[in-house]
């Protein structure tokens, strides 16, 4: 890897991690249905920007339904879920539990899509769900009554992106491809669509919201063009120029970046348990997410 790819990992990382914090920030003041509404939403308009920048052409050829449907399950439920556990969870918990992905994805690709798994990567689902239990029963103790609630929300959030991407490879993939800028960007307007309902709902009965926030509408519009805009181009320029499997070690990544804005700008702190969770949940997603040494598997 060269000097520059490591620069845009980091970066990357860094911008992701930093998602976490924007709602951490905006969630407790205007609630997780604007929250995630307005990521999508601002996450749209950034990905409508750089497609007239780059003059794409809007050629969905068929596909744009099932994107629609795409951009639901991987944006508008998972950034809803993180949302709700941005108001009861400190930075560092959700990303960790985000981590997780890869192991949500290979137990749903084994019980649903017939995937097979090795031995290895069985070891790497059973750690993943050691190191979710050690975070959520010996964590910190300031929020042992709200964490279940968080933990179930990051893990939902997380099955949504194990879905959609087996949902991906099936139908838009293995269907001729399509262009990932307008897979993104179909996938936000899906997204959009999904929450406008809850986000009429929610200012039409909800609580009454104090919009004029400074530092509200700044983590808004950095978690939509920063987080979601900027750090796809980031994402998708990685995996051509260093290959998917490297591009997720920043997966690895992500969460100390996490912690470390948590702690830099809301003084958060982090459990010895939470710690030593972390530390199972990365191994277990690096058994996972590693090349495999050998043939044997075990399939349903």
């Amino acid at each position: 890897m060269r000097a520059i790819d490591y620069i845009r990992l980091l970066s990357l990382a860094a911008i992701w991690g930093a998602s976490f914090l924007f709602m951490r920030i905006a969630s407790p003041a205007i609630g997780p249905i604007n929250t995630a509404f307005f990521r999508v939403f601002f996450g749209l308009i950034g990905l409508a920007f750089i497609i007239v920048i780059i003059r794409k052409s809007l050629a969905f050829r068929g596909k744009l339904g099932k994107i629609l449907i795409l951009g639901a399950i991987n944006s508008g439920i998972p950034f809803l879920m993180y949302s709700i556990a941005a108001t009861l969870l400190p930075t560092g918990y959700s990303a960790i539990l985000n981590a997780t992905t890869p192991l949500t994805g290979a137990m749903i690709g084994f019980f649903i899509f017939s995937e097979s798994l090795t031995i290895k990567k069985w070891l790497g689902v059973t750690l993943g769900i050691v190191g979710i239990t050690v975070i959520t029963t010996v964590g910190d103790s300031s929020i042992v009554g709200n964490i279940y609630i968080g933990v179930a929300a990051c893990m939902i959030a997380t099955i949504g992106y194990g879905f959609a991407g087996f949902l991906t490879r099936k139908w838009i993939t293995q269907q001729g491809g399509l262009d990932s800028t307008l897979v993104a960007f179909g996938s936000q307007i899906g997204a959009t669509a999904f929450l406008s309902p809850f986000l009429l709902w929610n200012i039409s009965s909800g609580p009454t919201i104090d919009w004029l926030q400074g530092d509200v509408w700044i983590s808004l519009f950095a978690v939509g063009f920063l987080c979601t805009s900027l750090a796809y181009i980031l994402y998708f320029r990685l995996i051509a120029d260093i290959g998917p499997l490297r591009s997720l070690t920043v997966t690895f990544l992500v969460p100390p970046f996490a912690v470390l804005w948590g702690f830099l700008i809301l003084d958060e702190t982090i459990s010895s348990g939470f710690l030593l969770g972390s530390l199972i949940v990365l191994l277990s997603v690096w058994l996972i997410v590693s090349p495999d040494s050998q043939k044997n598997s075990l399939t349903s």
